[in-house]
C-alpha cells in the first residue's frame, strides 16, 4: 500500500511540473496570435498603384473585438511584443494609419479589417491587408482650355470638412475624406479686339456628392471648338456637362 501511494504521489508531482511548464494563458484555453499587416496602394478607375507614402508596422494603432471584449494598442508592434494571448473565440482585428481628417497631399489613411479564430493552445497567424481610405482626387486642364482662356484661370476644390485647396496647376493626387467635393472657377476669356482685356467669367461649379474610399476621381475642364465653342468637364473621362461658352458664360465673376 506504501508503494501505491508513493507512485501516486510521483504521478501528480510530474503532472503539477509539466502544468508550471505550459505558459499561462494555454492553461486557461487561450491560444496566442501574431497580427501581421500589409499594405495596398490599389485604388478602384484606374486599378493601378498609386505614389503616396506607406506606413510601417509601427504606424499602425490596432483593435481587436470579440463578443463583449475589445482591446486598443497604439501600435501593431506593441501588441505582438507583449502578452498576445486571447481566449479562444471568434475576433476581428482592424488597424489604421492616418488620419481621415486630416487632408491633403501625400495625406494617405489605410484601414483594414480581419475576422480571425482562436483555438486553445494553438498559436494563430493574422494577416490584415491595409487599404487606401480617403478619396483621391486630380482637377486637369486641357492646352484648349488653357490656350481658350489665354488670360488666366484659377480652379479652387472644397471639400465637406471645409478644407480649399488651390487645384489651378494640381501636380500630384489629393486625398481627401470620402464625402462630397465642389470645385469652382474663374477665367479671362479671349480678347475680341486686339490690346482689349478678355472678359473674366465664373466657370460651372462641379460637385461630386458620392464620393467612395479608395477610389481616384479625375476631374478636367476642356474646350471644343468645333463649330462654336464648348467648355467640357468630364469625370475620369465620362461626359459630364458641356456648355457654349459665348450663350451661357456671360461678365458673371465674382
Amino acid at each position: 500500500m506504501r508503494k501505491f501511494f508513493t507512485i501516486v504521489s510521483l504521478m501528480a508531482l510530474t503532472l503539477s511540473a509539466c502544468a508550471e511548464k505550459e505558459p499561462q494563458g494555454e492553461q486557461e484555453g487561450k491560444g496566442q496570435v501574431a497580427i501581421s499587416c500589409v499594405v495596398s496602394t490599389d485604388v478602384d478607375t484606374t486599378r493601378a498603384n498609386v505614389s503616396c507614402t506607406t506606413p510601417q508596422a509601427e504606424d499602425f494603432a490596432l483593435t481587436i473585438k470579440g463578443g463583449e471584449y475589445e482591446a486598443n494598442y497604439t501600435s501593431l508592434v506593441d501588441f505582438n511584443d507583449g502578452d498576445n494571448y486571447l481566449r479562444y473565440g471568434e475576433y476581428e482585428a482592424t488597424v489604421v494609419a492616418g488620419d481621415i481628417n486630416k487632408e491633403g497631399y501625400d495625406n494617405a489613411v489605410f484601414v483594414g479589417t480581419t475576422p480571425f479564430t482562436i483555438s486553445a493552445r494553438k498559436h494563430t497567424d493574422v494577416k490584415v491587408t491595409a487599404t487606401i481610405a480617403n478619396a483621391l482626387v486630380k482637377v486637369e486642364t486641357t492646352d484648349n482650355f488653357k490656350n481658350y482662356f489665354e488670360g488666366g484661370y484659377a480652379l479652387t476644390l472644397k471639400t465637406t470638412a471645409g478644407n480649399e485647396f488651390d487645384v489651378t496647376a494640381q501636380s500630384e493626387l489629393l486625398f481627401i475624406a470620402p464625402q462630397s467635393f465642389t470645385v469652382t472657377g474663374t477665367a479671362t476669356k479671349q480678347s475680341a479686339q486686339s490690346g482689349k482685356k478678355g472678359v473674366t467669367v465664373t466657370l460651372p461649379e462641379y460637385k461630386n456628392e458620392d464620393v467612395k474610399a479608395q477610389t481616384l476621381y479625375t476631374v478636367k475642364f476642356d474646350v471644343e471648338q468645333a463649330g462654336s465653342a464648348q467648355l467640357t468637364i468630364t469625370l475620369n473621362e465620362t461626359l459630364v456637362e458641356s456648355i457654349d461658352i459665348e450663350q451661357e458664360l456671360n461678365d458673371n465673376a465674382q
